[in-house]
């Protein structure tokens, strides 16, 4: 029985030996559970509760729990978890990742970690890569749950908010990982606590996880506000983006793909609207419509990044080629698309929210996934979410043939070599699978089997209703299948008849992705459960990752190449070029990411700070409290930022103290210049603040001020956070350029960007306090009227 775990790779022997002891446990206990009755069986579940919450930990219950939740499935499904997936499931309760293989199972084995981890009764969330996968999982898999007297919930776009509160109150919920994240930023934007649909986060399983923690992790969630464009000023940035050279008005690095005005292309922008100088903060808007444009047109490529449908820009998913809907891109550089292709220009995204998918998932106290291929990202995953990668042995020996790469020395001659390929195995019925990086591509590649006058199905972002379906069709005998590389991920390509004799799937990529994980994945759709299968990359010299991240190294190889007359290329060391450059690619992007990362952690402590004081305003925790603060603060900051350290008294600005003090005092105060210490400055406000203080207290009891101060204090954290945004957006756009100095720019944005909040924080706590003493004030002013009227 033990050989069934005798795999080569990098998780070791030793490793799993902890997990085989239980394993042996679990079955051993199986004949316990067979007799009981499904009431007896579900009834378990309670006495799992019980027993945690007396004090058992969740170690100590998961033989019994899996041996519950694998009888279970076999009376609710027919399915019995294989040995290895109970391995899988503990992996996951642990709070790690669990790598296996496609076609092993790994829906099922979240059902074991889900179960286990509900028992504790604070919620599981189940992240999928789309809604398909998210509501099959929800009525498949829910069902071994409901059985055992669980509830499960189903999270996804477009639910009202009683709906989505409902499924978040659930045992178990099943849903996208961008949902339940924008879900958090719409809690953080709520004006009552009731319109909160989350609560405090627990464990979350992530199916494919790579795709959600790494792929994804390049675009931040964003909910925005609609503002109107400026059309005009679109229209004119894009055409004279369109007349730009690189290298003579604008800069481009091809690896980080960042983007940057010459000095040549800052005189034309500024010759052409009349201003002159591009870097002052008057014409900050303009400059960044300006270099909007430009990305636009360098960036983005049409039918790569998006695709032109009914006159409206629509974002493809680079990793799957699916269409992002509902989706666009912020800060203007969407309505720069569409001034590109000449489109009605839409309203613009403002950011009102924002969270990187990294930060968001690291609130999660654990934190686990299911992937096909994690260990080549081993080291992200543990350093940024403290996840360790376990490789789970295949319940049957892999028989897939993943054969060496053909590289050819020109684009035409790999697609003509491609199409020769397919076509001859295709005459003896084998089904082929063709993998490609980009809907451009696989428009590309049909072209080329259209020459041999073959049948196909093509699959793309254009034909997104249909790829379930035809992907796991791909395995019948006779059918070609063209496919973006993650098309239909998490569907089961099952092999029709006859097609194990003709050698399985054969799965041919047209291009290496940018990530050897994203390879794997494709070679991955053969050789499901010990089916035959094989795999082989036909490359070019010319494919865009050499030609955009290995220009120096092409050029030497390129020397010395030596080709046959098909053109593939016959030198030994072709192989190793590929693969160091893939490295080169996926540590560029790795660099990226963490670039990214440490950008959001100075807005997301900044976040965490507002976002806490909002939720004690919807709590109504001690709103009278907050404010006393906010004044004891706004007097102290006054004073301090006035009468800055290595100043004499007689330069401080004892003008703007009073002046603010005044604003908030009930009657004015005036500030003699003879002090000599900002801390007798404090002092002195003292009195008139303890005053203000019991003014403040005088209204407790009052409804009008009960209800206003929450409402003010609501109004003006959304206000600054929006505002906020914003200039941490334009704060960002501008370190590069000054990088020059010496100074790192990641320490200017962390610096500056501290600056911004404390002086938008001091704003915001002193703007509260002003609007809600001098309503107050009024509500005095109308009761003295009143009495005197009465009195009268």
């Amino acid at each position: 029985m033990l050989s069934i775990f005798r795999r080569s790779n990098q998780t070791s022997d030793r490793q799993l030996k902890k997990y085989r002891k239980i394993v042996d446990h679990i079955n051993k206990l199986e004949a316990n559970f067979v007799d009981l009755s499904d009431e007896q069986l579900a009834e378990k579940t309670l006495e799992f509760k019980e027993r945690l919450a007396n004090g058992d930990t969740i170690q100590s219950i998961i033989p019994e729990a899996f041996s519950v939740v694998r009888e279970a499935s076999k009376r609710v499904l027919n399915m019995r978890h294989f040995d290895v997936q109970l391995i899988g499931g503990m992996v996951l309760t642990e709070g790690n990742i669990a790598e296996m293989p496609t076609g092993e199972g790994k829906t099922l084995v979240a059902s074991l970690p889900s179960y286990v981890r509900a028992l504790e009764g604070k919620g599981v969330h189940i992240i999928t890569v789309n809604d398909y996968l998210a509501r099959r999982d929800f009525e498949q898999m829910g069902q071994i749950h409901r059985f055992l007297g669980l509830t499960v919930g189903l999270n996804v776009p477009m639910m009202q908010g009683l709906e989505k509160k409902e499924a978040y109150d659930a045992d178990i919920t099943y849903g996208v990982g961008t949902e339940f994240g924008f879900d958090y930023l719409r809690d953080n934007m709520a004006q009552h606590i009731s319109q909160k649909v989350q609560r405090p986060y627990h464990y979350a399983i992530i199916d494919e996880v790579d795709s959600v923690l790494i792929d994804e992790a390049k675009t931040p969630l964003i909910v925005a506000g609609k503002m109107q464009a400026d059309a005009d000023l679109h229209m004119i940035a894009a055409r004279l983006a369109k007349r730009f050279k690189q290298g003579l008005d604008f800069d481009f690095d091809d690896e980080t793909k960042s983007t940057s005005l010459t000095e040549t292309g800052i005189e034309k922008v500024e010759k052409a609207f009349g201003v002159d100088n591009l870097y002052d903060l008057e014409h900050q808007t303009l400059y960044h419509y300006m270099i909007q444009a430009v990305r636009a047109y360098v960036i983005f490529k049409r039918d790569v990044d998006y695709i032109v449908r009914d006159e409206k820009v629509e974002l493809v998913d680079m990793f799957t080629g699916r269409i992002m809907e509902g989706r666009t891109l912020s800060d203007g550089l969407h309505q720069a698309i569409e001034a590109k292709e000449g489109l009605p220009i839409t309203d613009e995204n403002k950011a009102q929210a924002q969270i990187t998918i990294q930060n968001y998932f690291r609130m999660y106290p654990r934190l686990c996934g299911m992937t096909g291929t994690a260990k080549t990202q081993e080291r992200e995953f543990r350093e940024v979410y403290n996840m360790q990668v376990i490789q789970i042995p295949t319940n049957r020996p892999r028989q897939r043939v993943d054969q060496d790469d053909f590289v050819f020395k020109t684009v035409d001659q790999k697609y003509k070599a491609m199409a020769k390929e397919v076509a001859a195995r295709h005459k003896v019925g084998q089904p082929v699978l063709v993998g490609t990086t980009s809907i451009l591509q696989s428009e590309k590649v049909v072209e080329y089997l259209d020459e041999h006058k073959l049948d196909y199905n093509l699959l793309n972002a254009k034909s997104v209703e249909q790829e379930v379906e035809l992907i796991s069709n791909a395995g019948q005998k006779g059918h070609i299948t063209v496919a973006t590389n993650m098309a239909g991920r998490g569907t089961d390509i099952v092999l029709g008849d006859g097609v194990e004799n003709l050698g399985g799937l054969f799965v041919l990529g047209t291009e290496k992705h940018e990530s050897r994980r994203v390879d794997n994945q494709l070679r991955g759709r053969s050789g499901r459960q010990g089916d035959k299968g094989e795999s082989r990359f036909f490359l070019s010299l010319e494919d865009d990752m050499f030609k955009r991240f290995a220009k120096d190294d092409l050029e030497k190889f390129e020397k010395k190449v030596d080709t046959d007359e098909n053109g593939l290329v016959l030198n030994k060391d072709v192989n190793e070029l590929t693969e160091r450059t893939q490295r080169i690619v996926e540590g560029a992007h790795y660099s990226m990411r963490e670039y990214n990362l440490k950008l959001d952690d100075v807005i997301n402590d900044q976040r965490n700070v507002l976002y806490g004081l909002r939720d004690n305003v919807l709590k109504r925790n001690d709103v009278n409290g907050l404010l006393q603060t906010m004044l004891k603060e706004t007097t102290e900051f006054v004073v301090f930022d006035s009468c800055p350290e290595g100043e004499t008294p007689d330069q401080w600005d004892f003008e703007r103290i009073e002046r603010t003090m005044n604003s908030l005092l009930r009657t004015s105060v005036e500030l003699s210049h003879t002090f000599e210490k900002p801390t007798q400055i404090v002092k002195f406000y003292r009195e008139p603040l303890d005053e203000l203080v019991a003014y403040i207290q005088s209204f407790e009891d009052n409804e009008q001020v009960n209800q206003l101060i929450p409402q003010v204090m609501l109004s003006h954290i959304d206000t600054m956070w929006v505002k906020h945004l914003e200039f941490m957006t334009r704060l960002k756009e501008g370190i590069g350029l000054r990088s020059y100095g010496q100074e790192d720019p990641m320490r200017i944005y962390q610096r500056e960007g501290l600056e911004l909040f404390g002086k938008h924080y001091q704003k915001l706590r002193r703007d509260i306090a002003a609007e809600v003493i001098q309503f107050m004030k009024i509500l005095t002013e109308q009761q003295e009227l009143q009495s005197q009227e009465v009195n009268s």
